[in-house]
């Protein structure tokens, strides 16, 4: 996947990222927006525009951390829609609770090792 971001790098309210590639020669297309970021405590971002994806459809996904006594508590989530066509629409029947599964499952070892280096 190519990753485009505009001036603000996907770290502002407003900010516009965009993602292109090809799995297994189909063309694949997102362009998503941060909606809101509360740095370091959340951050929301969701697509806009024509989405071209194979297993779900338009998203909004985010984090949000919550000091406790221990450290702190994430919360991670992503919405989602089924893709649109039949045969993305198929295959978002099978997959897309994995695919969301998997996106979950990254956002929280990409956390992870963000705050160990800190230490």
């Amino acid at each position: 996947m190519q990753l485009t971001f505009d001036a603000l790098r996907g770290q502002a309210v407003g900010s516009h990222i965009s993602m292109s590639g090809r799995v297994l020669g189909v063309p694949l297309f997102v362009e998503e927006i941060v909606s809101d970021r509360s740095p370091p405590l959340s951050k929301v971002w969701e697509t806009i525009g024509e989405t071209r994806l194979l297993v779900i459809g338009h998203y909004r996904m985010g984090f949000e951390l919550t000091p406790s006594v221990a450290g702190c508590q994430l919360r991670i989530f992503i919405d989602y829609a089924k893709p649109k066509g039949w045969l993305s629409w198929c295959l978002g029947r099978l997959l897309a609770r994995y695919y969301a599964r998997w996106c979950l499952q990254r956002m929280k070892n990409d956390a992870i090792d963000h705050f160990s280096q800190k230490r």
